[in-house]
């Protein structure tokens, strides 16, 4: 157990980066959505007028996150799983690396993204148009 010490301080040092590497991102996805949501406001408000539903404004505002979530996915998951299998070779014992990690992984980073610009597509599809509309 002695040899695995650095793994282990290792293990907490990469959570730790992890959680705040989310956290991050998280608040640069909430921006994103937030300059989206602004710039498009005039667009939103005469979708709405026109009989848009909310979940539709939702779907018009997630859908280019969720393009560039599915890009980062794409590219990040063979890389992870060619760095992992690297780092699980120096191991006398190792498992196997399943697909159902990158899977979780993957639809983990989906659903913070889609919540993240969720909440703001929300208030923007439930704010009255007509004050978007009168600034012209």
């Amino acid at each position: 157990m002695q040899g695995y010490k650095a793994e282990e301080h290792w293990r907490a040092i990469l959570t730790l980066a992890a959680a705040f590497t989310m956290f991050i991102s998280a608040i640069g996805l909430l921006g994103l959505t937030l300059l989206a949501t602004e710039q498009r406001t005039k667009e939103i408000g005469i979708r709405k007028v026109l009989g848009a539903s909310v979940g539709r404004i939702i779907g018009l505002l997630s859908k280019d996150v969720l393009k560039l979530d599915g890009l980062a996915i794409v590219v990040a998951t063979p890389l992870a799983y060619w760095i992992a299998g690297k780092w699980l070779q120096n191991f006398a014992y190792r498992t196997e690396l399943s697909w159902w990690i990158f899977a979780t992984a993957g639809a983990s980073a989906i659903g913070i993204a889609f919540m993240t610009g969720a909440v703001q597509a929300v208030r923007a599809a439930q704010a009255n148009p007509v004050q978007s509309l009168k600034s012209e």
